[in-house]
């Protein structure tokens, strides 16, 4: 991270606005910039809909900051389909913002880029996210969204998005007992075709979970609780009890075929092409190389829960330890 920040790239300053959907542009420069568009080119986005993955991933950035980091930023991928923009991945990108000069580590977001475009072909980079800055001015505590510089790393952003970067802010002074998100786009202020400001305008926001998601993000939730904690021994006979309901459907079936074959039943097409559909979509595999694969796969499984448990006790001792220390 540091080699990444070693020669930076640093951008001039230009100040930021920041304009609420309830106080939308209505001066002539913002309505001048926005019909600059292209025949041809793609419409405003107006929706902009986020994974929990992505939430998590500020989340543990944020968490993991340098000491005295103001906010930290990284950069959104996804998809969009026409005014609708999914966001399903991010990551995290080094930046330095020292008075009104942005340094963005951008070899560092290259490589990065490369990596997840090799697993994920299809995304494509959607803008950058930040984390609010808080506000020392305000006597509530309230954080701001937008700060001066925005404007910079949003520039830097323009070049690297095909289409108007969005910009994701997550509010993470926990003010309320919810983590507040806000999206972004903007809108430059020409005067005389002479770029002055930058309009960030809030769209609407929604934050979606995929079936996978929705399980992992129900689990977790539920590990916190009592009820929901699970031991291995609950998982144990969870397990048996799958296998013992799929050794029943397979006997059903085999006696099912063994009377269709002895002429004791007529023979239902229907439940013949189930049967059928269901063993073609059982990959042909040798018992020893089966037998191997579950091998291996059992053995990580026990290591991984080996390794849970040492790092379990690990923290426990900690704990104990700092307890003591502290009295």
């Amino acid at each position: 991270m540091a080699a990444a920040l070693a020669q930076p790239t640093t951008y001039g300053c230009s100040p930021a606005l920041l304009l609420s959907i309830k106080a939308a542009p209505s001066s002539a420069a913002a309505v001048a910039a926005r019909s600059k568009n292209a025949p041809g080119e793609s419409s405003v986005v107006t929706d902009v809909v986020v994974h929990p993955i992505v939430l998590l991933s500020v989340l543990d950035h944020h968490t993991r900051r340098q000491e005295g980091a103001g906010r930290v930023i990284g950069t959104l991928l996804g998809k969009r389909d026409g005014d609708r923009v999914e966001i399903t991945n991010a990551f995290a990108v080094p930046h330095a913002e020292r008075g009104d000069e942005v340094a963005i580590g951008k070899d560092f977001n290259r490589q990065m880029l490369a990596l997840h475009l090799r697993a994920n072909p299809r995304e494509t980079v959607m803008g950058w996210y930040a984390t609010a800055l808080p506000d020392e001015n305000d006597p509530n505590g309230e954080s701001k969204c937008i700060a001066d510089t925005s404007s910079l790393i949003h520039d830097f952003y323009a070049g690297e998005c095909d289409d108007d970067p969005i910009h994701l802010v997550v509010d993470t002074s926990l003010q309320t007992d919810a983590i507040a998100l806000r999206a972004y786009k903007s809108t430059p202020v020409c005067i005389k075709n002479e770029p002055l400001a930058n309009m960030f305008n809030e769209i609407r926001l929604s934050v979606k979970s995929s079936e996978s998601e929705r399980i992992c993000i129900d689990r977790m939730i539920g590990s916190n609780t009592a009820e929901g904690a699970s031991t291995n021994e609950d998982e144990t006979a969870a397990l048996q009890v799958s296998m013992e309901r799929l050794l029943e459907m397979l006997e059903t079936c085999s006696e099912y075929v063994d009377k269709v074959v002895d002429g004791t039943i007529s023979a239902d097409d229907d439940v013949g092409r189930n049967i059928s559909e269901v063993l073609n979509s059982v990959p042909r595999i040798r018992p020893e190389v089966f037998d191997k694969m579950f091998n291996d796969s059992l053995q990580d499984l026990l290591m991984v829960t080996y390794l849970s448990n040492i790092t379990k006790t690990q923290l426990t001792i900690a704990e104990k330890l700092n307890e003591t220390l502290g009295k």
